[in-house]
């Protein structure tokens, strides 16, 4: 049986090109204990890949938490106790269930805890941090709101793209919710969330969610029904649009037996 080999370390350089931060930001992290890498005896710095991950985590924790030092010490700390005990793999950093988790061990909150804010079972929150899955669409933006985010940027749509999306090649997004597909139809950080929505037949967002800005849906094929502030209810097909302010109560269903396709249009990108 042959030995395994050990896979080659990283240079600060490149180290830090994988966390999408600069070399000077990742010996800032060294100098306040947040990372520890191995060094050659000349000095030079080399990071595992264990150890590039954590720079990641870091990263994510940095930018999207918006936390200091100490609070990213605190909160590595926390998921590495928490991983622990439950003797389970957690969810990749760059994947929606490894961002849900980061974030929620960035507030110092056990699952427990985020689950009965947000009106779920501690099962299905931790079902959703390791696999990205079992939750309804409104749940998701429930979520998206306590952590103070937006479901978008959960989904990783603010990461640098063209200005062309060229058919067939749209980004789809990491979606928790059976029978529901969301294309990313303009990436970045833009005045506008544009999305492609396909829903299976049956598939609805399972409740009334809302948030700042207004939308504008625009049905392809299908059947699309629009429920807003729990009263009023608009029955759309193909060809047909709709637009409302977000802060109204929306919820919604595919409407028919067969797939509905549309286009939805959120402005600011708050959702």
């Amino acid at each position: 049986m042959r030995d395994e080999i050990e896979p080659t370390p990283y240079r600060v350089t490149e180290a830090a090109r994988a966390a999408g931060v600069a070399p000077s930001t990742v010996r800032l992290w060294e100098q306040q204990g947040l990372i520890a890498p191995a060094r050659r005896a000349s000095g030079q710095r080399l990071y595992s890949a264990g150890d590039v991950a954590r720079l990641c985590r870091i990263a994510f924790l940095r930018r999207e938490a918006g936390l200091n030092p100490a609070a990213i010490r605190a909160a590595l700390e926390l998921e590495a106790a928490e991983g622990a005990g439950s003797g389970e793999s957690a969810a990749p950093a760059d994947t929606l269930g490894g961002r849900l988790r980061h974030l929620r061990l960035a507030r110092g909150e056990r699952l427990d805890q985020m689950a009965e804010s947000v009106g779920i079972s501690a099962s299905a929150l931790s079902t959703l941090e390791r696999t990205g899955a079992g939750v309804s669409f409104k749940t998701l933006a429930d979520i998206a709101r306590h952590y103070g985010t937006t479901v978008s940027r959960l989904s990783g749509q603010d990461e640098p793209g063209g200005a062309v999306v060229r058919d067939g090649a749209a980004r789809v997004w990491p979606m928790p919710v059976e029978g529901v597909r969301v294309e990313v139809l303009a990436e970045g950080r833009r005045q506008m969330d544009c999305h492609r929505f396909i829903l299976a037949p049956g598939s609805a967002s399972e409740g009334g969610y809302r948030h700042e800005g207004e939308e504008f849906i625009h049905v392809l094929a299908g059947r699309f029904r629009l429920t807003l502030d729990g009263t009023e209810t608009h029955d759309l097909g193909a060809g047909d649009s709709v637009y409302f302010e977000s802060r109204r109560q929306h919820a919604w269903a595919n409407a028919a037996d067969a797939e509905c396709v549309l286009i939805w249009v959120n402005t600011p990108p708050s959702f």
